[in-house]
């Protein structure tokens, strides 16, 4: 997977090249990442990307013709590419979409700063996406947190895809609790089940406590998981569990 960064702070993706498991795939050959400064395709030698909006008004609006330049440049370098936008106003960024994106062959993501950018640089977008309901001074901090996801489902990036099948939402359920030695600390235990070796009770309890925990913090996803058998022994054992409390 080809990704290029269109920005005008290169240097805030620096630790993108050097830590992590996005490190170890850029290393691989697995992906090819790279920040593409937006200054490069400025004419000016001042280097502007953004002006005064027309209309009036506060703030300063990322100027077209460098960011038209800059996806230009990398399409004709590289051919086809999926165009992103980070943006409060686009639709929510989630582990589907990571996944979807995931299938990609080359990314571009445009950062964007101040007020936005001007409207007609949307006429080279493929789609708009946000992290959430907040604002951020620009959209660096979005991309990596995309990217991150987005590369965990690339075919060899993560050395164990069952610990990416097995992460908070895979499954639209959120993650079972995890232990690790010691067995006993400060008078808490391990339960015991993780204990015994089998491993279908191990699946059936794990998959109880994930239930239980997306039914607590996010019944949302609960209501559109579909169940499958070991869901139905889980919810059995919880139900067994809360009868024997009830008692």
């Amino acid at each position: 997977m080809q990704i290029d960064v269109i920005t005008i702070f290169p240097g805030l993706f620096d630790t993108v090249l050097k830590w992590g498991v996005i490190s170890r795939a850029i290393q691989n050959g697995i992906i090819d990442f790279k920040a593409v400064d937006l200054r490069d395709f400025t004419a000016d030698r001042h280097r502007t990307t953004d002006d005064y909006p027309f209309g009036g008004g506060s703030g300063l609006v990322m100027k077209a013709e460098p960011l038209f330049e800059a996806v230009e440049s990398i399409r004709n370098l590289a051919g086809a590419a999926h165009v992103v936008y980070t943006s409060p106003q686009g639709k929510t960024f989630d582990n589907e979409k990571a996944k979807e994106l995931s299938k990609k062959e080359r990314l571009v993501f445009i950062c964007g700063r101040y007020e936005g950018v001007d409207e007609r640089v949307m006429s080279v977008v493929d789609e708009e996406l946000t992290i959430g309901d907040v604002v951020l001074s620009g959209g660096e901090i979005a991309v990596l947190l995309m990217v991150e996801a987005i590369s965990r489902f690339v075919p060899g990036v993560i050395g164990d895809m069952d610990s990416v099948i097995n992460d908070s939402f895979y499954s639209s359920l959120l993650d079972y609790p995890h232990y690790t030695r010691p067995r006993e600390f400060r008078g808490m235990r391990v339960p015991e089940v993780l204990l015994s070796g089998d491993h279908e009770r191990i699946e059936v309890f794990r998959r109880k406590e994930s239930l239980a925990r997306t039914m607590e913090r996010r019944p949302d996803l609960f209501l559109n998981h579909e169940f499958d058998q070991y869901d139905k022994k889980a919810i059995l054992l919880l139900f067994k569990e809360l009868k024997d409390c009830a008692k």
